[in-house]
């Protein structure tokens, strides 16, 4: 049994009230929520610290929790309604982040029960194979490394691992992998995650990317390939013409 909760922030430098635009006649917040709706999960809540975000995801039928609005993360807003429900230390709570209309319910299965079936693990995360030469030097684009028992060695928005002998122009190396956004958590790392100390977040002020904290603090993030895989999500009003279309596919 796992948990969904999606973080949902009203405020975006790029794309401000970004879970309320309207794609293919619904909100994207609420084509997220029927993603997740879709999956095994037990309950799925939407996280906000907005009350039009409120108003609007009650309206669709959804279980939604406001919450402070200071949290610097997605995942702290997550941690503020396990804390509030009382879910276990050893329960498992998917992070389905709030910009991701097109993330399929098996993915979120799929990672869930990743962890489930790992008691060594901490987190599970899920990646897919990185062909393109463009992305593997697109810092948007965060790549990641694994042990050969799977576990993550290190996530980073530069190639990774990079060819020392190949020429920049040369293609991506085989292993080269893209990670995919989506987190399943036990509960009580969840909460370790969020009570660590700041120089436990070095290597993540560097790359802006959070799950390297996990890796300072002695985590262990399990990953396996994506079983099928996930279209673009919403970063800028550029992006929402391209979503749309495939939604109305």
């Amino acid at each position: 049994m796992f948990r969904v909760v999606i973080p949902a922030r009203y405020a975006s430098t790029r794309l401000p009230g970004k879970p309320l635009q309207i794609l293919a006649g619904r909100t994207m917040l609420e084509w997220i929520w029927r993603n997740a709706r879709a999956s095994t999960a037990s309950e799925v809540v939407i996280a906000t610290d907005d009350a039009r975000i409120v108003t609007v995801a009650r309206s669709f039928g959804a279980d939604v929790e406001l919450t402070a609005e200071y949290h610097p993360s997605g995942t702290a807003r997550i941690a503020e309604v396990v804390a509030r429900r009382g879910w276990s230390p050893r329960s498992i709570v998917v992070n389905v982040q709030g910009d991701e209309p097109l993330l399929p319910s098996a993915l979120i299965d799929q990672v869930a029960n990743l962890l489930a079936s790992d008691p060594g693990a901490d987190m599970a995360t899920l990646a897919t194979a990185l062909r393109d030469r463009a992305q593997f030097h697109d810092p948007a684009a965060v790549k990641l490394v694994t042990d050969i028992e799977g576990y993550a060695l290190y996530f980073s928005r530069a190639p990774i691992p990079w060819p020392r002998d190949a020429a920049r122009e040369a293609p991506p190396p085989a292993c080269a992998r893209r990670h995919i956004g989506l987190y399943a958590y036990q509960v009580a790392a969840l909460a370790r995650l969020v009570a660590s100390q700041p120089a436990a977040a070095a290597l993540e002020d560097i790359e802006k990317l959070e799950q390297l904290r996990a890796l300072a603090l002695g985590m262990r993030i399990r990953v396996a390939d994506a079983a099928v895989l996930p279209g673009p999500d919403v970063n800028s009003a550029e992006d929402i013409a391209v979503v749309e279309a495939l939604l109305r596919r």
